[in-house]
């Protein structure tokens, strides 16, 4: 982050100067535990802790100035609502960088990939940042930002999207250059009602973008293709560009997709090069479209083709959690798909761990699957006929709110320790410990808030 004065913060939040403040500002966190000398501190009062409680700490550890709602011991600017000030605060200090140098802005939303596709582009694009993790909403998304520098060229921005309006105000926030619009699947469909009020949520994301910005949609997705015709893109020198895998049409498309070990393996052509057949570091055939985004974004950012397809198939997630596959000592692999899940979400992890268990035994330890709504029950019925359908060999089913895809599976053949169902992650820790051998494979998959990471974390103990 590039300093800043006490006085321009108070100014570009509208916020009140405690008297007497002479200061500049090095850094933004939210975390005492994690500020620097010469950062801001933002007190946000949480659901179960009040960030006012901690300035001292914060202060202690080198904070020159807080963000406040509450007068606090030290100096601080006072606002009304600390969050939106964070959001006024980011939205000032992009405008000012967008004065100072050529840094352009990506927005990358969809119902999945939204982190591994960020993750991607940061690995691509030269003098990126990118937010750590999934810093998606009103919060984090200021937060990365704020770390940015004049000297930054490319910030790789993640927008999720759990009711309307949530990205209109995020691209007000961050105005996009380019926007990336994965999926419309059913994840957060809780907060939507419907997949076509949620596919209208995620072509915000395109009224964000600046004249002369560029769309760029996945092919694949009926939902997202029809975006193309949003009327904000045929105005202001704004373009589409579409991605996909095979079609007619498209800018960037993949060709004879294959699976090498459980990882897609494809040629990209161009409208100017077809890329012969690269074997991708992610698992799982649905990265696919992740690494044809990915690739997209990067081209429109003037990478040649080959360079391009190069980088991108060499990058890895860099965040926990997601598609991650660690071979143990012991050698039992451990596919760790936790971080979160949606019905479609759930069916490629599944498909993707049949491909990586190659003839061993293949075991499914599934939670819930969260904010599914009046869907959840039907959801959740699907997964366990997935599992059966698929040939999972063991199907574990974590929880009392994923129970229905225990009953499916049950319901569609699976008897004796095919199916199982056990109440919590100790137990379900128990019947691998009980079961596992070298050559097994196991997927842990379930929507954050399940706390089944904590049984990846666990199960991935030391890795080879």
């Amino acid at each position: 982050m590039r300093a800043l004065t006490a006085q321009w913060v108070a100014n570009a939040v509208g916020g009140e100067l405690a008297a007497d403040v002479d200061t500049r500002v090095t850094g933004v966190d939210k975390d005492s535990r994690l500020i620097t000398p010469g950062a801001l501190y933002v007190a946000i009062v949480g659901e179960r802790v009040d960030g006012h409680d901690y300035a001292p700490h914060a202060f202690e550890a080198g904070a020159t100035l807080a963000l406040v709602s509450q007068p606090v011991a030290g100096p601080h600017v006072l606002v009304d609502d600390v969050v939106v000030a964070l959001g006024s605060l980011a939205r000032a200090y992009l405008a000012l960088l967008r004065t100072e140098g050529d840094i352009r802005v990506v927005g990358i939303t969809g119902s999945n990939g939204k982190t591994t596709t960020k993750d991607l582009v940061a690995q691509v694009l030269p003098d990126a940042i990118a937010p750590q993790g999934s810093f998606n909403n009103e919060i984090g998304l200021p937060l990365t930002v704020l770390r940015a520098e004049s000297s930054t060229q490319f910030l790789i921005l993640e927008m999720g999207a759990s009711a309307p309006g949530d990205l209109a105000y995020l691209t007000a926030i961050a105005p996009l250059d380019i926007a990336v619009v994965l999926t419309v699947g059913t994840a957060h469909l809780g907060g939507y009602g419907s997949p076509e009020a949620l596919a209208e949520e995620k072509a915000t994301l395109l009224d964000g973008l600046v004249p002369g910005g560029v769309a760029i949609l996945n092919g694949d997705d009926a939902r997202v293709a029809a975006m193309a015709s949003r009327p904000c893109l045929s105005q202001e020198g704004r373009r589409v560009v579409e991605f996909g895998v095979g079609g007619e049409g498209r800018t960037v498309r993949a060709s004879r997709v294959e699976i090498d070990a459980g990882r897609p393996r494809f040629a990209v052509e161009t409208a100017t090069e077809t890329v012969p057949a690269s074997t991708m570091s992610l698992v799982g055939e649905h990265h696919a479209t992740n690494v044809l985004a990915a690739i997209t974004v990067a081209l429109e950012c003037g990478s040649t083709p080959a360079d391009a397809v190069e980088a991108v198939a060499a990058a890895m997630p860099l965040s926990p959690h997601r598609m991650a596959l660690f071979e143990r000592v012991d050698g039992v692999r451990i596919l760790d798909d936790s971080y979160n899940a949606s019905p479609e979400s759930m069916r490629a992890a599944l498909r993707a761990l049949k491909d990586v268990a190659q003839g061993g035994r293949s075991f499914a330890v599934v939670g819930e699957m969260l904010e599914m709504g009046d869907a959840s029950l039907p959801a959740h019925d699907e997964v366990g006929l997935d599992a059966v359908r698929l040939r999972i060999d063991h199907l574990v089913v974590v929880g009392t709110g994923a129970r229905a895809a225990y009953v499916s599976a049950v319901r569609e053949g699976s008897w004796g320790d095919e199916a199982a169902f056990v109440a919590t992650i100790d137990e379900a820790s128990q019947f691998l410990k009980e079961r596992l051998s070298p050559g097994d494979t196991v997927l842990v998959k379930a929507s954050h808030g399940t706390g089944l990471w904590k049984l990846a974390d666990e199960l991935v103990g030391e890795t080879a």
